[in-house]
């Protein structure tokens, strides 16, 4: 099938199948004689597997890492993505997006908590000026 049935199929674009083939997550498709890429139902199948693993917060790059074990996924659906031998290439590449997650939620969460504090603390007698202005509503013409 041509670039935009197998991009259709995988819920994806005809962009987004050059673009993971670029950065070398999917692997180049066959070719016809006039350069048309053709794709067939295990390319599909992994442009899936790399639209749901992106979707769980993982990367391009971290995908670029463990091209090769995509398959596995693909193959077996209830496999876990962590891999604990440190010596396989691309193990623990889950751990460590959730780690780099955890601290993203972290940094949010102070970030949250410290504009709560200045802009919905009501219990003090004068809040602080830019406080005060950014709780105001906005003016209407």
């Amino acid at each position: 099938m041509r670039i935009g049935d197998a991009a259709a199929a995988a819920g994806t674009t005809a962009r987004a199948l050059r673009f993971y083939e670029e950065r070398g997550v999917l692997p180049p498709p066959p070719r016809t004689a006039s350069g048309q890429r053709v794709y067939g139902p295990d390319d599909v199948a992994r442009a899936r597997a790399v639209r749901e693993l992106l979707a769980l917060g993982l990367t391009v790059e971290d995908l670029r890492g463990v091209g090769d074990r995509i398959d596995v996924l693909i193959e077996n659906p209830q496999r876990r993505c962590g891999c604990p031998d440190s010596g396989v290439p691309g193990s623990g590449v889950a751990d460590r997006r959730l780690a780099a997650l955890n601290a993203e939620i972290d940094r949010l969460t102070r970030l949250r908590d410290r504009l709560a504090q200045r802009v919905g603390d009501r219990s003090s007698s004068s809040p602080s000026a830019p406080a005060a202005a950014l709780s105001a509503e906005p003016s209407r013409p």
